[in-house]
C-alpha cells in the first residue's frame, strides 16, 4: 500500500522523492526560530512604543522603549531584561549578520510580549 505522500509523486505531480538532509533540516528549523523571533520582537517593540506614546513621549532610539517599561507600564525587570536582551540579539543579527536564536529565548520573548500587551490593554482608554 502506498502512502498519501507517495501518491503525490510522479510526472506532473507536486512532490518528488528525495533523501532527507540533516543540514537542510537544521537550517529550516533555525529559519523558523528566527522568523518567530522577528515577529515577536517587532510586536513587543510596537507595544512598548505604544506605551511610551500613551505616556506622552517619543523615543529617539529603539532601545529606550524597553528601558522605560517600569515607568510606562509598571512592569518589572523580568520583562524588560528579556526585551533588552532580544534587542541586543536583533542588532547583532541586523548589523553583524550574527543571529543565533534558541527556542527558550523565543518562548521568553513571546511571554514578555504577552505581559506587555496585557498590561497595556488593561489601562483605561485615553480621552
Amino acid at each position: 500500500m502506498t502512502s498519501p505522500l507517495e501518491n503525490l509523486c510522479g510526472p506532473g505531480q507536486p512532490l518528488r522523492k528525495e533523501a532527507p538532509d540533516a543540514k537542510e533540516l537544521t537550517g529550516l528549523q533555525r529559519s523558523a526560530a528566527e522568523s518567530r523571533f522577528d515577529l515577536a520582537y517587532n510586536a513587543a517593540h510596537a507595544l512598548c512604543l505604544a506605551a511610551l506614546r500613551r505616556s506622552g513621549y517619543r523615543a529617539a532610539n529603539r532601545y529606550i522603549v524597553f528601558q522605560v517599561l517600569p515607568h510606562t507600564l509598571g512592569v518589572g525587570p523580568v520583562v524588560w531584561r528579556v526585551l533588552a536582551r532580544c534587542h541586543e540579539l536583533r542588532n547583532r543579527g541586523e548589523y553583524e549578520g550574527d543571529l543565533y536564536i534558541d527556542e527558550r529565548l523565543v518562548t521568553d520573548l513571546v511571554n514578555a510580549c504577552k505581559i506587555v500587551a496585557t498590561t497595556l490593554h488593561k489601562l483605561p482608554p485615553l480621552t
